[in-house]
């Protein structure tokens, strides 16, 4: 059975990283936001070590995004850059399952025409 602490830890991170996704470009909120359900459904039933990693990346992320998201809200005069570089350190303890998902995600959230077409108060983005 799952430690219910753990349980509400992960709720609580999950549900932050989509409240931070609302201060984002609409399109890359939508990529981002499902990126990011698919993920934690993916590794609900990961070992403890495997969950231990997992939640260590994200909470880098939150924080991340979180930085972000104050940084553009605070300077209105400049654009909101988001994101950030990957270090090729961590790259090589990924597995090539993650190196493809994390290659289609820069792909999708770097092209110009990208596949999410959403309208936001009727124009279209």
């Amino acid at each position: 059975m799952a430690n219910p602490a753990h349980v509400s830890k992960v709720r609580s991170l999950y549900k932050r990283i989509l409240i931070l996704h609302r201060f984002l470009p609409i399109d890359l909120r939508a990529l981002g936001d499902q990126y990011v359900k698919d993920e934690f459904r993916r590794h609900k039933a990961a070992s403890e070590a495997e969950g231990k990693c997992f939640m260590k990346e994200w909470e880098n992320y939150k924080d991340t995004l979180q930085t972000q998201v104050l940084e553009s809200l605070g300077d209105k005069t400049k654009k909101a850059d988001f994101g950030s570089v990957l270090p090729e350190e961590k790259l090589k303890h990924f597995q090539d399952e993650q190196i493809g998902q994390l290659y289609e995600l820069m792909l999708e959230s770097t092209k110009p025409n990208r596949q999410f077409d959403i309208q936001e108060d009727g124009v279209q983005k």
